[in-house]
């Protein structure tokens, strides 16, 4: 089933310690933001849109002529930035990918595999997680006693039980049609960085009952997100794609 997927590649990007948008920066030559477009448009995005902000121009100007961008003027968190592309989808009935505009070796067959998942299970959506080790600062995956997510936690949100958690968000959620607005349009900035979560659509979903489905990456290597120059070397060396 075709889908929309809105891209998030509107932040900065400090610690890449550039003045270029962190999602121009390249990987085989190629801006990384890119390197997900392709995965979305080979998984069976039929729209996409990039949320930009940051050199917003010069992101603009990197796009691929089929991808519409929609500008975030502020940076208030992923959930503000994901409704930014509520306009560029007036009308659109199908479900929504959003995925990370810094996580390059995502690939299409995950894109894929996570979209058919939430029409198996009749999910409200359905989101990548992985496994990692050690110290990082990915959100984690909480799951009740019978194994089902019910909501993730910030890094900076969580208790030093919850950052035990090795399962972690990759950023990338299939929502099913018209849920995604109405769950952004019911978050708060209650939180430590004082932003509006993408991540607390899960539990909103929860509360309202509604089914949330979790498939595990079976490499998590392809869904961390490059936010050093560090980080940007191994991503060269252990390209998937």
């Amino acid at each position: 089933m075709p889908f929309a997927a809105i891209i998030l590649a509107a932040g900065q990007g400090k610690r890449m310690k550039s003045d270029l948008p962190k999602v121009l920066h390249t990987l085989k030559g190629k801006p990384l933001v890119n390197w997900v477009i392709e995965s979305a448009r080979a998984a069976g995005a039929d729209k996409i849109v990039a949320v930009v902000g940051y050199g917003r121009e010069q992101v603009e100007r990197a796009l691929p002529l089929d991808v519409e961008p929609a500008v975030q003027d502020k940076q208030l968190g992923t959930g503000h930035a994901a409704s930014c592309a509520e306009i560029a989808l007036k009308g659109y009935t199908g479900p929504i990918a959003v995925l990370s505009g810094d996580v390059p070796l995502l690939r299409a067959q995950s894109i894929a595999e996570l979209a058919a998942r939430r029409i198996q299970d009749g999910a409200a959506v359905a989101l990548l997680t992985a496994r990692v080790q050690g110290a990082h600062a990915y959100g984690r995956i909480v799951r009740d006693t019978a194994g089902a997510v019910t909501r993730i936690v910030e890094h900076k949100d969580a208790t030093p039980e919850e950052r035990k958690i090795a399962e972690i968000n990759t950023g990338t959620y299939v929502f099913g049609p018209g849920e995604l607005f109405p769950a952004l349009a019911g978050l708060t900035n209650r939180n430590a960085q004082g932003e509006y979560y993408l991540t607390d659509t899960i539990a909103f979903l929860v509360r309202q009952g509604k089914q949330v489905s979790a498939v595990v990456a079976p490499r998590a290597d392809e869904c961390l997100g490059v936010n050093t120059p560090e980080e940007l070397a191994a991503a060269e060396e252990r390209q998937l794609q």
